[in-house]
């Protein structure tokens, strides 16, 4: 019953519920938002390499919260985890990945930036947790072809090939549509040639 309650997605009210924490006194000011946790939680599912619960919230809030009361980080927590495993859910069933943001890199009218970056720099805080593990993969030509639209989209590499491709609005607009399609082929291709074994 516990693991069936885990794959079930939020709801509104819920995913609510937890952005407002988030954004609370509570919490650290570099704490994740609900937009970069989807994006950390779709890396950390994907990874060749689990870490554990107690790691990943601590990366997540920065810290820790300042909780009101026991009950209060039950729920949040609880929240959370439900989050991590029904995006986990999705990808190992194959679902179309639904991002939380549009597939743009226009940033809205009062933002610095897209909520697609934002994504992408979290996803990528996932994946530097164990970059290691991530691009040393037999398939690593693959691996760094599939990961290039999020490294694009959230504009933390500077390199000449990156600033070219970010310049060319037409084909960064291509990539950033691709990336719920490149979720699961990056999960595929981590996790498929052991389930089959």
């Amino acid at each position: 019953m516990q693991n069936a309650m885990l794959n079930t997605p939020l709801t509104d009210e819920e995913l609510d519920e937890l952005e407002a924490f988030l954004f609370s006194e509570t919490v650290s000011e570099d704490a994740l938002d609900l937009i970069g946790t989807h994006g950390y939680f779709c890396a950390l599912n994907i990874s060749p390499v689990k870490i554990t619960e107690k790691q990943w919230l601590q990366e997540l809030f920065d810290g820790t919260p300042e909780y009101r009361s026991d009950t209060e980080k039950s729920r949040i927590e609880g929240l959370l985890r439900r989050l991590y495993f029904s995006i986990g859910s999705d990808l190992y069933n194959d679902q179309d990945m639904l991002l939380p943001c549009d597939l743009t890199l226009v940033p809205e009218d009062d933002e610095e930036q897209s909520a697609l970056t934002t994504w992408s720099q979290a996803f990528m805080e996932g994946v530097f947790l164990k970059e290691d593990e991530w691009f040393n993969h037999q398939a690593e030509e693959e691996v760094a072809e599939l990961m290039l639209p999020i490294m694009i989209a959230s504009e933390l590499f500077d390199d000449e090939e990156f600033v070219k491709m970010r310049a060319d609005t037409p084909l960064c607009d291509e990539m950033c549509r691709t990336i719920p399609d490149l979720l699961v082929d990056l999960y595929l291709l981590f996790h498929a040639p052991a389930d089959k074994k």
